[in-house]
């Protein structure tokens, strides 16, 4: 992937929005791009793990909100679903266990943090929300990109 997040922030000051401080990258991939499916969780991931495993996620990131719950949503499980089903990447605003396992799988992972435990009873998501955190909105259909320097939203892709 041939692009910089830096680079599409003064070329498109205009249409960047950048994501605060405090993501890190947990996955294997150092960059993602892609247009952004959303999701709203209530701490389960019962149905993020039904988005991953059983949809195309070619061109795709998925952007999670759990309101920085301190919970587990994604781990070596789900990355495995996502690599599978081709999604770029995944930006939570939350946490991910098994950080060591999932190093070596090639989508990206941005989140807060990390915790161990994830929350066992099962709780109903939902899909395509308009999501706000980190100083940023999240619209089904807009494009994100991400790397080391950190998340970028814009309304359509402009790379």
């Amino acid at each position: 992937m041939a692009f910089f997040t830096a680079d599409i922030c003064d070329e498109h000051s205009d249409k960047a929005n950048v994501l605060g401080p405090g993501y890190q990258n947990y996955g294997g991939a150092e960059k993602c791009r892609g247009e952004i499916i959303t999701i709203k969780l209530d701490r389960n991931n019962s149905d993020l793990i039904t988005l991953l495993r059983d949809e195309d996620g070619s061109g795709k990131v998925v952007v999670v909100d759990v309101d920085a719950a301190y919970y587990a949503v994604v781990g070596e499980n789900l990355m495995k679903f996502a690599h599978q089903n081709h999604y770029s990447g995944i930006v939570i605003n939350g946490y991910v266990r098994d950080t060591l396992q999932i190093a070596d799988i090639p989508v990206a992972l941005f989140a807060l943090g990390t915790c161990s435990r994830k929350y066992i009873p099962v709780t109903t998501g939902e899909r395509g929300a308009v999501l706000n955190f980190g100083g940023v909105e999240f619209r089904p259909g807009a494009y994100l990109y991400a790397d080391r320097d950190g998340v970028i939203v814009c309304p359509q892709q402009v790379d």
